[in-house]
């Protein structure tokens, strides 16, 4: 090794070069980033050169409340975190002491401001109710969401123009982060023609007031008539019934009947599932139907309830309750030579085949009682001798039995 000193002096020169480098550890990190309250916060310190292990201390100061230090595996950096809790501004001093008893101290000044405000956000952004009867209302749901950091106290909603309105907001009303409220818009357009307004939320927000823009459009009332004006019934049997069909209709924009009524109980209105809506230059078929419980003169009005211009509408009913009239049919004939007696028969005119209603005597009448009012009816005879043998029948009798 004598021989060749130049190259122990090298070697002797890098190992003391080595120990040296070793010795002098270093914080290289100048600075950290500053946080807010309520937000974590995350920062490492590091270090270059020096040997491990190392400690970590805060020789200076202190850390904003609720911030920790921590070394890491290796303890080569450490890592300040946790939730601020208070605002200010923190001077602190960080030192390092690697093997060997090298220190190296750091100076920071971290800043922790308050949360970040709380912002309120609306879905949908606007709301557009469309074409809205006059007289007629539309609602359409509104949300309000705290997107913000912080809490956030509504403490107006306030609604320009005419024919809007709000429901389902108490105030004062505080939002926490991510906390939501629904609230409910109306618009009952006064007049025909297009409406806007504007709900603007007032809180203490960030982007206080929130403003939603509202439109909609007043359309006129459409026009709802009943045909025909006035349903006759006539004369009507006590204790029977007679039904007669009639319509509404509407003309202009569709109409939405709600109710239907009539004022006298012998007249009764079938046929239309309420509420309805008859679609503009369309009808709805209705039935009443008048069943008379007492001789006279009925009459009566039937109202129809609806969002039409022309509301209510009317129509008017009248009937005469009839008492019933008993009939019968009286027969005769000529007598037979040899018979003894008779057999009657009957079927009604549209009928194939005769039932036998009874049997008469030498006398060659009978009296049919239990006819119906209205109703024609085809009568024949037979005779019946003394051995009991029936003749054919005879000749055809066709009677129409009146109506009252």
């Amino acid at each position: 090794m004598c021989s060749l000193p130049r190259l122990c002096t090298i070697l002797v020169i890098v190992l003391s070069g080595t120990s040296f480098l070793l010795g002098q550890v270093k914080i290289t990190t100048t600075s950290l980033p500053n946080g807010s309250v309520g937000t974590a916060y995350s920062a490492t310190i590091n270090t270059r050169l020096g040997g491990a292990p190392f400690i970590w201390t805060v020789s200076a100061g202190s850390l904003p409340p609720g911030i920790g230090m921590t070394p890491s595996a290796d303890t080569r950096s450490a890592l300040l975190a946790g939730t601020p809790a208070a605002t200010g501004s923190y001077a602190f001093s960080i030192t390092v002491q690697g093997k060997g008893g090298h220190l190296s101290t750091a100076k920071y000044s971290v800043a922790i401001s308050g949360p970040p405000l709380g912002t309120l956000s609306a879905n949908p952004a606007s709301l557009a109710f469309g074409n809205v009867q006059v007289g007629n209302t539309a609602s359409l749901w509104e949300v309000l969401t705290n997107t913000g950091g912080s809490s956030v106290t509504i403490s107006q909603a306030n609604v320009s123009g005419t024919g809007f309105s709000i429901s389902g907001l108490t105030l004062p009303m505080t939002l926490t982060p991510t906390q939501s409220v629904t609230i409910m818009a109306t618009f009952a357009p006064a007049a025909a023609g297009a409406a806007s307004s504007t709900l603007a939320v007032v809180s203490d927000a960030s982007n206080s007031p929130l403003n939603v823009a509202l439109s909609g459009t007043g359309t006129s009332p459409g026009v709802l008539s009943a045909s025909p004006a006035t349903l006759s019934f006539g004369n009507v049997t006590v204790g029977s019934s007679v039904s007669l069909t009639g319509s509404l209709a509407a003309t202009g924009t569709s109409v939405t009947v709600s109710s239907a009524g009539v004022g006298n109980g012998q007249f009764v209105v079938s046929g239309l599932a309420l509420p309805i809506t008859i679609p503009a230059g369309q009808s709805a078929p209705f039935t009443v139907t008048f069943s008379p419980t007492a001789a006279g003169a009925a009459t009566s009005t039937r109202t129809f309830i609806s969002n039409a211009l022309n509301s209510p509408t009317t129509q008017a009913v009248t009937g005469t309750g009839q008492t019933a009239v008993s009939h019968s049919v009286d027969l005769s004939w000529t007598v037979a030579i040899g018979a003894v007696s008779y057999d009657v028969y009957r079927k009604l005119v549209t009928d194939s085949n005769y039932t036998k209603i009874g049997s008469a005597d030498v006398s060659a009448t009978y009296s049919d009682g239990t006819v119906t009012a209205g109703q024609t009816y085809d009568y024949v005879v037979t005779t019946v001798d003394a051995e009991q043998q029936e003749s054919g029948y005879s000749n055809i009798a066709q009677v129409t039995v009146p109506t009252s």
